[in-house]
Parts: C-alpha cells; structure tokens; sequence
C-alpha cells in the first residue's frame, strides 16, 4: 500500500502562495513608459539605461546592432538617440506596428557613419527593418560611455505613448520580430492595429462606399478645361505639342490647341497600388489572410502579396484591370486632376487620355557615386544617344506628352566634397577616377572639388539634352527634381539645359524667396514635382508635412497648392501621390506614408477629394491675381525639419 504524507495545511498555502508569487515576478517585467504630451512642441523622456538593462556595457563599440523591446501606441515618428561621453545622436523611427509589443533592431552605424551613397536622398537616408524604418539625421561618432536613452516626439497626435523594456546589443542581426498576436494586416489590407472612423468591416460595406463614389462621379463637374486641360477661356498660338510661354508677366504652359494649361498633377498615378506586404519570410505573423492565387498572390513570389489587387478584383471582377484604369481616369476629370505626372502607370499614360510627363532612365547614374553619372568614358555619349532614342522614340509625335525629366533628387548636392572622396575610393580604373585624379594634382580644395563636379554635371545635362534635342524636338525637357534648392552655379548650368527648372518641396507652403530666386537666375517657368500632407489615424507614418487628421489633410492641400501658383513663374504641381503607400512599407527603403489620394480599398479621401476639386475650379483666377490665394492653415502643422533642441517644451 502507498503511504501518503499528508502537510499540515499552513505549510500548504505558504508553498501556493510561493508559487503565485514566483509566476507574478516572472511576468511582471518593468516598462519604461513615456507618455507624450499633444500641447508640447517637443515631447519626451531620457532614462538611465542601467535602470532599464542592469549590467549592459557602457562601451558599444564592439557590437553592431541594439535591439530596443518596445511598444507605441502610435504610427507617429519618433527620435531614438543615446548620450555617449561625446554628446548626444538621434534618428527617426517609423513604426508598422502600433499597439503592438516588438524587437526592433537598429544598426548602430546609423549613429556612427555617414550613410551608404546612393543615387536619390531618399535612397541614403531610408533605411528599412522588418518591423518599422529609419530615416538617418543626427550627429555621427564613437558609441562609448552610452549611459541613457532619450525618446521624444515633434508635435504629438492625440497624447501618445510608449513602453520601453529592455535594451540589448548584439553583434550579428538578430532580426526583428513581431510579438503580438493579432494580425498587423486584415484581409482588405487596413492596420489591423488601429481602429478608425469609416474603417471597413464587411465587404458589403465596402460594395456600398463604392456604389456611392460611382454615383459622385457620374456627377460632372466643370473646371473650363479644354481637350487637353488647358483654359478655354485663354488661348494662344497652339503648335500641336505643349510649350511654355509668358502672358503678361504670367508664366503659363500652352497646350497643342493653344489654351493657356496650369498642370495640376499627381504623382505615381495607377490603379491598386499601396496595398502590397512585403517580405512575408521574416512576417510570417503580419497578415490575417492573404489574398486568392491570381489575384493578389503569386506562388512564383510567394513573399509579397497585393491587397491593393485583391479589392480591385472584388470591386470590378475579372475584368478589373481594364475597368480599373477607367475609373482612374474618371476620377481624374471629376476631381479636376489634368496631369499624369512622374513615377505613373504606362498603361495609364499609353491610354492617351489625359496630358502626362515622364522619367528619363538608364542615364548611366551610378549609386556609388551618389547618382553622378561618368561623363568621362569613351561611350558616355554614345549610350547616352542610344537610351534616350529608345525612351522618346515612341512619344515623340505624342500630343498628350508634356515632356521629360532628367532625374530626381541628385543626393550629391551640396555634398561635393565627399562625393570626390567616393570617386576615389572605386577599386575600378574608372574614367572619371582618372580624370578627377589628374584635376586634382593642381590643387586640391574643397572650391576645387566643386568646380570638378559641378562641370561633370554639366556635361551630364548638356549630353542628354543634345539626345533628347535630336530624338524628340517636339517635347520640354522639365529638368531634374531637386530636393534641395541648389545654388546658383547649378542654377546657371540648368538655365541652358532646361525648358522649365523643376523641384521638390516638402513643406508648409513653397517659400516665395526660393521660387524669385530660381525666376532671378535661371528665368524658367517652374513645376515643383513633390509635396503632400498626411496623418497617423490609419497606421501609417503621418508623411513628411504632418496634419492632425483628414480632414486637415485638405485644408494643407488647399493651401499649399493655391499659394504655389499665386507665384508668377509658377506652372505646375505635382502631388505626391494617388494612392497611400505600403501599410508595411515600399519595398526599397521601408517609407509606409499616408499620403494618398486613394486609400488601399480603393476608396478616396473625401477631404482631398473636395479640396482638390475647389482648387482647381480656382486656380486660373489665382494665378492672374484676380482673386486671393487660400491662406487657411491647417491645425497644428509639422514639417521634416530637424527636431528642436527641446525635452517637453
């Protein structure tokens, strides 16, 4: 027979109450939590980082990567910096995983090294991971004597906050990871993280929001557009093409019939983008359902699949990219939109329906040496002939076509020097290594290095405009898009190249100083290609000019847009762009911006949709000043800028 020991029942409930207490300790983790306040400019917190993760060494020189456990409730960008024995250094984070617990891991030569050199700004300074994106700033050096971790937010939507956990370092990628266990992604395509007004639920409710845009659009609307978008009421001599030409002291496009055109754009223009979740082999937990084979998944790329795709497909059937493109279209002339511009569909542009511009490609620019392209070896010329002939040949009797633009975002601008050093450092016996080598030996200062690569670049633009001249006589060459304002020796190169000197502008308004500057050197009409608002209610980084909500969204729209060509040099826009981006981030550099037209459900934003239209029945007025430019702001604004030297003020 088995003896039983029987305990005293006191020795009983001590050992239970031990055991409840060991479970408690084991689980309850200490959080760091800082809670930001929306009625500060700058929001947040420094904490000792010994406090956080005792024993963690001082010095990181040895260890390539910190992994940060963490969890905001927000999508709203965040500065993530560390005080060493040399000062403080930060950079930007983007989060795809708002309200939900993650490792995110940062590489630390983001804090210690200049970025890699690539061809475009946002190609240097966009950094992806699995779980969120970097956007490099901040001061570069040696990571030791790291004692605190400082976390703070420019202008705060909503009094957001984050936990912090635990900080470790490591030498070899450890990877990111999701630690959540509700899908990031639902199976339309929306944060399945966030909640917000009019998300879609059901299908049925999304088959009756699209009914109701259907019937919006069959609603005409009247904007005085001519066949090609130009102003009925304003003609001059038409020469089959679009040309530029000033009308008292105004500066306008004029279409093939001869209408005065202002371009009101919109950048990567297409149907069923922004719905795509990349990388599925290191996300196996980000969607809750992935789209039907053939219509958003691809067994042959099973790491990426479309939501953008799937909802197409349940809005139009199997006949949805034909109809699809139409209703692209459709949108197009009831918003008032009368430009395809950079980065759009082909088969939008090819159905010849509506007035567009396109990207120049195969220039020969070269990451390595930050998008300058080698002007000096022997077949430059020759290449150079040969892609240009292939790119214009099919357009160069086109009506619709506005022109062509050179590149974007050159990231060398104002960075010339280094850029010498990157030519010298190529293994290769490269031409313009050589060239450089010898200009060089009389005399190396940083004026001279700019002087190099200043005439390099004029080189660059006088050859592609020779082919461009020769292939296609018809169309304007629209310039490179810069990011940055150059100076005025770049702007003197351009005045000889270009028809129109273009630009990008992330900002509240366009700066009337940096338009009369452009207008004073180069005396070229201007488009600027990039600008937009967005915010952080759909889970999505809030863009680079951030806004409260949607409906702010438009007021910055409408502003924006109104006072651009309220400038007389002034003859296009360009917003960036149709659709919102990747929920999880483009597939290149990670950017996951609500900055759309269009959301991933095929569903536009009311508020952008109304404000594009009222300022496009606007515009003509404006730009010959016979009414004011739009002047409201929109609540709380907050751009790109590097974040105030500010903690809670």
């Amino acid at each position: 027979m088995r003896r039983i020991t029987r305990y005293p029942s006191i020795i009983v409930i001590g050992i239970l109450l031990c055991l409840l207490s060991q479970a408690c300790n084991k689980t309850a983790e200490r959080n760091f939590k800082i809670q930001f306040d929306s009625s500060k400019k700058v929001s947040g917190q420094k904490f000792a980082i010994k406090d956080i993760s005792s024993g963690l060494e001082t010095d990181w020189s040895n260890y390539n990567f910190v992994v940060l456990e963490m969890m905001s409730t927000t999508s709203q960008r965040f500065q993530v910096g560390f005080t060493t024995d040399k000062g403080y250094n930060e950079i930007r984070v983007m989060s795809y995983l708002p309200n939900g617990w993650m490792k995110l891991a940062i590489p630390l030569r983001f804090y210690t090294q200049l970025p890699d050199a690539a061809n475009d700004i946002a190609g240097t300074m966009n950094q992806p991971r699995y779980s969120g994106w970097f956007n490099l700033g901040g001061e570069r050096g040696p990571l030791t004597g790291v004692d605190s971790i400082g976390i703070r937010m420019h202008v705060p939507i909503g009094n957001p906050s984050i936990e912090l956990r635990s900080i470790s370092l490591h030498v070899n990628d450890p990877g990111d990871e999701y630690l959540g266990d509700i899908p990031v992604v639902d199976e339309f395509g929306q944060s399945n993280l966030v909640e917000f007004e009019d998300k879609i639920k059901s299908i049925g409710q999304l088959k009756s929001e699209w009914k109701k845009e259907e019937d919006e659009l069959s609603r005409a609307e009247d904007f005085n557009y001519s066949k090609y978008g130009g102003y009925l009421n304003a003609q001059v001599e038409g020469t089959g093409f679009f040309r530029t030409q000033k009308v008292d002291d105004q500066w306008w496009f004029v279409d093939p019939e001869g209408y005065q055109f202002l371009s009101l754009g919109v950048d990567c223009i297409g149907p069923g983008s922004g719905g795509n979740v990349n990388r599925l082999d290191k996300r196996s937990n980000f969607i809750k359902q992935a789209p039907p084979q053939g219509y958003g998944s691809d067994p042959d790329n099973p790491n990426r699949v479309s939501y953008g795709t799937w909802n197409l497909y349940r809005r139009f059937g199997e006949d949805y990219a034909s109809k699809s493109k139409e209703m692209v279209i459709d949108r197009m002339s009831n918003w008032g939109v009368n430009t395809i511009a950079n980065w759009s569909s082909r088969e939008i542009i090819n159905m010849n329906q509506k007035p567009f511009m396109l990207q120049l490609y195969g220039l020969g620019i070269d990451d390595g040496v930050m998008g300058l392209a080698d002007v000096y070896a022997a077949d430059f010329g020759a290449k150079i002939d040969n892609v240009v002939k292939e790119t214009v040949s099919p357009y160069k009797d086109n009506p619709w076509l506005i022109g062509y633009f050179t590149g974007n975002e050159p990231s060398w601008l104002g960075q010339e020097s280094r850029l010498c050093d990157l030519i010298l450092e190529v293994q290769e016996n490269k031409p313009i290594k050589e060239v450089l080598k010898k200009y060089l030996t009389e005399g190396d200062t940083p004026e001279r290095r700019k002087e190099f690569i200043y005439n390099s670049f004029k080189v660059f633009l006088q050859t592609v405009e020779a082919a461009v001249r020769k292939h296609d006589p018809n169309h304007l060459t629209l310039g490179i898009r810069f990011g940055h304002l150059p100076e005025d020796g770049i702007l003197e190169i351009c005045k000889e190249v270009f028809d129109v000197f273009s630009f990008n502008c992330y900002e509240l308004t366009p700066p009337k100083e940096t338009m009369d500057r452009i207008m004073n050197v180069t005396g070229l009409p201007m488009i600027i290609g990039e600008y937009h608002a967005g915010t952080v209610d759909r889970g999505m980084a809030q863009a680079l000019v951030q806004v409260e909500n949607q409906e702010e969204r438009g007021v910055a729209y409408r502003l924006y847009t109104e006072q651009a060509f309220d400038h007389p040099g002034l003859i296009g826009v360009a917003y960036f762009q149709w659709s919102d981006q990747d929920l999880t981030g483009r597939g290149y550099d990670g950017e996951n911006y609500n900055c759309g037209l269009v959301d991933v459900t095929d569903r536009p934003y009311g508020h952008m949709v109304n404000a594009i239209k009222e300022t496009a029945k606007r515009l003509y007025d404006v730009h010959t000043r016979k009414i004011d430019a739009f002047d409201q702001k929109p609540l709380n604004p907050c751009g790109y800028e590097p974040i105030p030297d500010l903690w809670n003020e």
